[in-house]
This record gives structure tokens, C-alpha cells and sequence, in this order.
């Protein structure tokens, strides 16, 4: 599996089939976030409507809810590694539409939303094989470390990515799109090198297809730890989802342009990118649980703080701890999540999390959009922002299972 054997003092850094599988999902992420930027300033450019931007958001949900349970059945039955080839290569088709639609002036909303449906398609069928596959990169004792760096790792891509995307955008979206298409096409390049085994799995002997399908969801739902971890992440983000109106307050409250917008959407990533790096470097050692729950209300008060703020610099410090408290949330809800499970479960439980994730991204983006439709901008991010830390309290009182969690690494199926 790896290029030199793995020792009780080495880095998850030091197996190759993972440094390759960083750079790879570092691309993805990148070309993700660029090509996010330019749909939302075109879409909102031609539009001029919050409303607009909602349905950016769930236009890319509704495909990931119908798509992501099969998907999580598939990487558990077949090469984890060559889903995530295929999918890239889609990603890469739908960056060549939107390529087509900025070359051709298109000014009509809908073919955008029909692409934004088929890019969500790929990236439901992508989450479960990624998250899946990291466990057999490297030995256990080195995930949570891993996860670490997958998270920092990422949160590097979201930062460089909206900054070059509203920078290259001044040449016009075409740049924005060609240049996505050229990176996801080498995502899946990549992803066919990978030497380690995908992992395939035999059906379960005296089951149905739609037991074997919906097991994942029938698991988490047994485990209060595991539930506990995925429902707060998804609605405290569900309520906070602030920057699916940062095109708004770049244009209108802001004044910053496309080139502000980027760095708005770079600072959340900046905060977490930071704390990533940490906590690779030194995994949380105590009351993990705990930490989550303080987290995620720093997140709300963030949240708030941003939506009431009309000052560049204030609004980029909000977003900085906003960005950094949700890291916390992720590195321990996705090490929890799969150390808790087996892996021959781990592709539908990871799906029932893409799920959980993808409704607290793309649908928290469309609440905000209809929320600010119906109260305004500021109004719709500050009620999200208390909703945020109304759920802490309450779900600190339901999982009580998951506030005592204290080493990540005592964590087991």
C-alpha cells in the first residue's frame, strides 16, 4: 500500500498513496471553488435576486439527496478509487457546459441550474468513494492525524480558490470555467495512480438490495454518537449559512466587487486552514465532544457578528472565526465517523454524512436565499446565526453520548 513501511513515530504524510490522494482532492476543491465564484456572480449579475443564489444551492442538493445512498452502496461494492476517476471526469463535462453557456453569452438562469444538477450528481457519487477510501491510505493510529491534514488541506483550496476565481474572473468566466475543466480532467488523472486497493465488498447474505442500500442510514441511526454528530453539523449550518450571500454583500452592503467576493469566501477557509494545520500537527487530545459543542456556538455568534457588520475588515474577522470554529466540528465529526464504523459499512455511512453535509451546504444555501427573500439580507443571516446556538443548547441536552467523548483515538465500532 505504501512506498516505505509505516512506523509507530512516522506522518500519515509519509505513505504515498495519500500525499497523492491530497494533491488530488486539493485540485478538486480548488477547481470547486472557483467555478462556484463565477456561477454565483454570473447568476446573481443576471438575476439580481438572493432568490436566485437559493436555487444555485439547491439545484446542486437535489441530486446529491437523490444520488448520495446509492452512491454510498456503491463504494461499498465496488473500487472506491474508480468512482472517484469517473465522477471527476463528470465534474470536468460540467465545467465544459459552463464553459459553453460564458462563450455563448448565454443570459437565460435555467441552463445553469441544469448543469449546476449535473455537477451535483457527480459530487454525490464522489463523497462517499473520498471519505471511504482515506482509512486505507493509512494505518488507524495515523487517521485521525490524517483527517487533519485532509481538512487543512482542503480549507487551502477553499482559500486560494474563491481568491483566484474572483481574480481571473475580471478576464471573464470563460477563464473561471476553462480552467475547472482542466483541473478536475487532472483530478482523475491523478486518482488512477493510487496503488492501494478501493476495497470491495460482497453483498450481505439474506438481505435486499434496499436493506443493503439503506444500511447506512439504519446504522447511524442506532449509534446516538454518531446522529448526535451529524445533525448539529447540519442544522447549525443549515441556519448559519451566511456566505451563500456573500455575493449580496460584496455588491450591495459591501461595495467590494468580484475581487472582494473571492476573499470574503476566502476567509472562512483561511480560519479553518489554519486550525487544520494545527491539529495535524497535534490531534485534540481531551473532551473532543465538548469542543464540538463550544465550536459550533462560536460559529452562530460568528455568524451574527458578520450579518450585522458593514465593514470590510469586520466582516472578514467574523468569517475568519467563523471558518476556524466550523474546523473543529469537521475533524471531530469525521473521525468520529469513521473510527465508529467498520469498514464494510464505511462507504454508506460516509454517504448518509455527505448527505447530512450536502443538506447543511446546498440546502442551507437555499434557505438562506428564501429567508433573505422574505425578511432581507441582514435580517435572514442574524436569525440563522441565533437558530445556530439554539440548537447547541438543545442538542447538548439530546446527545449526552456525545459531549462526553473525550479521546478521539478511544473511539471504535
Amino acid at each position: 500500500m505504501d512506498d516505505s513501511p509505516a512506523t509507530a513515530n512516522s506522518s500519515a504524510l509519509s505513505h504515498r498513496d495519500f500525499r497523492r490522494y491530497l494533491g488530488a482532492a486539493f485540485l478538486a476543491i480548488l477547481a470547486t471553488q472557483i467555478q462556484s465564484v463565477a456561477v454565483g456572480w454570473q447568476v446573481y449579475s443576471i438575476a439580481r435576486t438572493p432568490l436566485a443564489l437559493g436555487y444555485v444551492g439547491l439545484f446542486q442538493f437535489l441530486p446529491m439527496m437523490a444520488c448520495t445512498i446509492p452512491a454510498g452502496h456503491m463504494a461499498d461494492r465496488f473500487d472506491r478509487r474508480l468512482i472517484l476517476v469517473i465522477s471527476n471526469f463528470c465534474s470536468a463535462i460540467a465545467a465544459g457546459c459552463f464553459l459553453t453557456l460564458a462563450l455563448t453569452r448565454t443570459t437565460v438562469i435555467w441552463p445553469f441550474y441544469a448543469v449546476l444538477v449535473i455537477f451535483g450528481a457527480s459530487r454525490a457519487f464522489a463523497g462517499p468513494a473520498s471519505q471511504s477510501l482515506v482509512p486505507l491510505l493509512v494505518p488507524q493510529d495515523q487517521f485521525p492525524q490524517a483527517v487533519a491534514w485532509a481538512s487543512s488541506t482542503s480549507q487551502v483550496a477553499v482559500i486560494a480558490g474563491p481568491a483566484i476565481g474572483g481574480a481571473i474572473y475580471i478576464l471573464g468566466p470563460a477563464v473561471d470555467y476553462g480552467v475547472c475543466l482542466i483541473l478536475f480532467a487532472t483530478v482523475a488523472i491523478v486518482m488512477m495512480g493510487i496503488r492501494s486497493r478501493g476495497m470491495r465488498y460482497e453483498a450481505e447474505a439474506d438481505t435486499t438490495a434496499f436493506e443493503r442500500i439503506t444500511a447506512g442510514i439504519a446504522y447511524v441511526w442506532r449509534k446516538p454518537l454518531i446522529l448526535g454528530a451529524f445533525s448539529l453539523d447540519l442544522f447549525a449550518v443549515l441556519l448559519g449559512g451566511a456566505t451563500a450571500l456573500l455575493p449580496v454583500y460584496a455588491r450591495d452592503i459591501l461595495h467590494v466587487g468580484p475581487l472582494g467576493l473571492g476573499v470574503l469566501r476566502s476567509a472562512p477557509a483561511l480560519g479553518a486552514a489554519m486550525l487544520g494545520l494545527a491539529l495535524g500537527q497535534q490531534a485534540l487530545q481531551r473532551r473532543a465532544g465538548l469542543a464540538m459543542f463550544a465550536c459550533v456556538a462560536i460559529f452562530g455568534v460568528a455568524t451574527i457578528v458578520f450579518g450585522l457588520s458593514e465593514n470590510f475588515a469586520l466582516s472578514m474577522a467574523a468569517l475568519f472565526v467563523l471558518g476556524a470554529s466550523d474546523m473543529v466540528s469537521v475533524y471531530v465529526r469525521t473521525t468520529l465517523t469513521q473510527l465508529a464504523t467498520p469498514d464494510a459499512m464505511r462507504g454508506r455511512v460516509s454517504a448518509v454524512n455527505r448527505l447530512f453535509v450536502g443538506a447543511s451546504n446546498e440546502l442551507g444555501e437555499f434557505e438562506s436565499g428564501v429567508t433573505a427573500t422574505w425578511f432581507g439580507t441582514v435580517p435572514a443571516v442574524v436569525i440563522g446565526g441565533v437558530g445556530t446556538l439554539v440548537i447547541v443548547a438543545v442538542w447538548y441536552r439530546l446527545f449526552p453520548s456525545l459531549r462526553e467523548v473525550n479521546r478521539l483515538s478511544e473511539v471504535t465500532p
